[in-house]
């Protein structure tokens, strides 16, 4: 009968290598860690993509075939939505506050509303109390960076103004309420959530951080293409009119009606437009995985 032969004490040595090996691919990983940096908001996207997972939705892809890459954070959550429509819904602001997705992301404007000063950037109190709804919601609940745009109205600046052109004023405006975000909001939110922030469980400084902010100047731009468009239509509708009472379908009185009728809606088209851009654009840029 053959003998046994007796196992040698302690773990086959290759046990030992693997272990060794598992420890420097560790150590190798962490080293990577240490030196990356983390974006919250593509963490945030990993964490909704597995909650897809969970809840049985597609892997990888989001409702409606849109790439994970490509859907803005802030129409994936839901309590960041709710929040804004609560907003829009108010009373005070029913149809002076809309959002739209573009191809950009996510755009809130804010139109019809004393925002600032006759030729001023300074901010009015209920320019304050509005945007201090919406900046706590934009901010606080995403990681993506946000795009702020000046808009003027096509009057003239005044020769004693500080800004030279429509341009600066617009810069100055849309400059204004990222400093309203970063530095006054911030404060009161400070204090509103000072016992997290003592604690570490909100670091107000990451999403404060004014590198998250572009304040760009539209000035009286688009205002005045819409102008010189309502201007064209006021033409092409008087000579329509100076044709007929050339031709004898109309009289003297009637075409003077008719020209009167005609500035009169236009003004009241222009004061419209002039209300619509008192106005302040916040896009919120789609956070995309590289």
């Amino acid at each position: 009968m053959a003998k046994k032969q007796e196992c040698p004490a302690g773990s086959p040595a290759w046990m030992a290598t693997f272990s060794d090996m598992n420890q420097l691919l560790m150590t190798f990983f962490i080293a990577l860690f240490a030196m990356s940096s983390i974006s919250p908001g593509k963490f945030q996207q990993m964490a909704q993509s597995f909650n897809n997972v969970f809840e049985g939705k597609p892997i990888g892809v989001l409702v409606g075939g849109k790439s994970i890459q490509d859907e803005p954070l802030i129409t994936e959550n839901n309590g960041v939505k709710q929040d804004l429509m609560k907003i829009i819904n108010d009373e005070r602001f029913k149809g002076k506050i809309t959002i739209k997705e573009t191809d950009r992301g996510t755009i809130i404007s804010l139109k019809d509303m004393s925002y600032f000063k006759q030729g001023s950037a300074e901010l009015t109190a209920l320019a304050k109390s509005i945007l201090a709804e919406i900046g706590t919601i934009i901010i606080e609940h995403t990681t993506n960076e946000i795009e702020i745009y000046g808009f003027t109205d096509d009057s003239a600046v005044t020769p004693n103004n500080i800004y030279p052109s429509n341009w600066h004023l617009g810069a100055a405006r849309a400059a204004s309420v990222a400093y309203f975000f970063t530095n006054e909001l911030k404060k009161r939110r400070m204090l509103e959530r000072i016992g997290e922030v003592k604690t570490g469980n909100f670091d107000i400084d990451y999403f404060y951080n004014p590198d998250r902010f572009f304040p760009i100047s539209v000035g009286d731009r688009d205002i005045k293409k819409e102008i010189t468009n309502l201007k064209s239509e006021l033409e092409s509708q008087k000579s329509i009119y100076t044709t007929k009472f050339q031709t004898g379908e109309i009289t003297a009185v009637d075409l003077k009606e008719k020209e009167k009728e005609l500035n009169k809606n236009y003004e009241n088209e222009l004061e419209r437009l002039r209300k619509i851009y008192r106005r302040i654009d916040i896009l919120i840029l789609r956070q995309r995985i590289r």
